[in-house]
């Protein structure tokens, strides 16, 4: 943003200096070039005038003395020719030969025509040397000519010297124009840096981040008023949310654990033939303790790093099939589990299982009864895969993209129960962990759902 506040500042006020300083840089060497003609032009008319007398009376001196003086004081040649075109004075029998430009100015002031001023030119080095013309009359006859070499290394340093001084002038307001977008920039960014700032202090978790009200231009006092209503109601629901969590967590615990000791009762007057199912329910209570422990920690504001151990995703996945089968089967639904090779991953063991479930339960229920759900554990290219293939109506190619949308729902099962947030919720749990889902539409219908999870490092 800053830089287009130079470019809507600085564009146009560089066009205007351009165009003012191009029309002063013009009109001063006009002016200049105009002045040095004018003093020529009246100073060869009254070399003219002395040359006629000359001419006339047939005596050079009084001449040749003038002409000697004006060009020791002014360095200007001045030279008299008479009808021939040769220099009228012995005294002048040194004189330069005529270049083929003047030469023709000769001849034409030689048969009464008067020479044209040189047009004026804008750059100092177009400004070159040129000579004057001016016919000698008597009676209407013309008896010579005044030639008038004058140097122009005065008038073209006047020249530079104003454009020299246009350069500075124009340096200085561009570095004034500078100054000023700098500080009409930074006054009015101000704002937009705090908002920037406070933002991000709140995705870092500090819920109490304000802009000052009175921090910019006028314009936006009313911008950051709302960003600080908007912070004020961010940290309430959040603080809302928080508390939520924490009273659900710690109040979901008691009744758990009374379960589980439930469990443990029951299971003293059981035959050892119980054991498997007991042991399972202890593992479920105690997967779902860990579960709380964890929703304990991110309501609190710890944001506790998960746990990146090398976890056997094979032993993973037969444990959730295992979990899941009953509610499966209570459908008409069978699980079916393929492991190919050893997988191991280094990944956090709670939010794999969560992950999983939350795929498992979607396969589970958009499946029809009769139908087969295939749980696969593989090492791949990019990593670790577990996959849950199902044989229901599946998500046309189009919307697969917004499958880990929260409570997207496709046209083809709205009418199926569901609330759109299994594969969010998974999506969610494995970006902490520096993995993700993977939706694909499986082949002969129905969908497959991957979760692909970084490799454990084989020693």
């Amino acid at each position: 943003m800053r830089k287009r506040l130079f470019i809507v500042f600085l564009v146009p006020l560089a066009a205007v200096l351009l165009l003012l300083g191009g029309a002063y840089g013009w009109t001063a060497s006009r002016s200049v070039q105009q002045s040095f003609y004018t003093q020529q032009v009246g100073d060869i008319g009254t070399f003219v005038t002395s040359a006629r007398q000359a001419l006339l009376s047939g005596s050079a001196e009084v001449l040749d003395g003038e002409l000697r003086r004006y060009h020791e004081l002014y360095g200007t040649r001045v030279t008299v020719v008479d009808r021939s075109g040769r220099p009228w004075s012995p005294q002048q029998g040194d004189a330069p030969v005529l270049d083929d430009a003047t030469a023709n100015k000769v001849q034409l002031a030689l048969s009464g025509r008067r020479s044209d001023l040189p047009e004026p030119v804008l750059l100092p080095w177009q400004f070159s040397e040129q000579s004057l013309v001016e016919p000698i009359f008597d009676q209407g006859d013309v008896i010579g000519a005044v030639v008038m070499s004058a140097s122009v290394e005065a008038p073209r340093a006047e020249i530079v010297r104003q454009w020299v001084l246009l350069g500075i002038v124009s340096v200085i307001a561009i570095g004034i124009g500078l100054l000023v977008v700098l500080g009409l920039a930074r006054w009015v960014l101000k704002p937009v840096h705090r908002v920037d700032e406070a933002m991000e202090a709140i995705q870092r978790g500090d819920m109490e981040a304000r802009i000052a009200d009175d921090t910019g231009p006028p314009e936006l006092h009313r911008m950051i008023l709302l960003f600080n209503r908007m912070a004020e109601e961010i940290e309430r629901v959040v603080s809302r949310q928080q508390e939520f969590a924490l009273n659900a967590s710690h109040e979901l615990r008691n009744p758990l654990s009374a379960l589980l000791l439930r469990v443990e009762s029951l299971a003293t007057g059981l035959d050892r033939g119980w054991d498997g199912e007991v042991e399972a329910t202890r593992e479920e209570g105690r997967r779902m303790t860990r579960i709380l422990d964890t929703l304990l920690s991110f309501a609190r504001g710890a944001d506790p790093a998960p746990l990146q151990d090398p976890i056997d995703l094979a032993a993973l996945a037969e444990r959730r099939v295992a979990a899941w089968r009953d509610a499966a089967a209570a459908k008409g639904v069978a699980l079916v589990l393929r492991v190919e090779g050893p997988v191991r991953s280094r990944t956090d063991e709670t939010i794999a299982e969560s992950a999983l479930d939350a795929v498992i339960d979607n396969a589970v229920k958009f499946s029809p009864a009769g139908a087969e759900i295939e749980v696969t554990a593989a090492r791949a290219e990019t990593g670790c895969e577990l996959s849950v293939r199902d044989h229901g109506p599946g998500i046309p190619e189009e919307e697969l993209a917004h499958a880990t949308d929260r409570h997207w729902r496709s046209d083809l099962t709205r009418a199926i129960p569901g609330t759109g947030l299994g594969l969010a919720i998974a999506t969610d749990l494995l970006a902490t962990v520096d993995a993700a889902v993977r939706v694909e539409a499986a082949d002969g219908g129905g969908l497959r759902v991957v979760l692909v999870l970084p490799a454990a490092e084989v020693r």
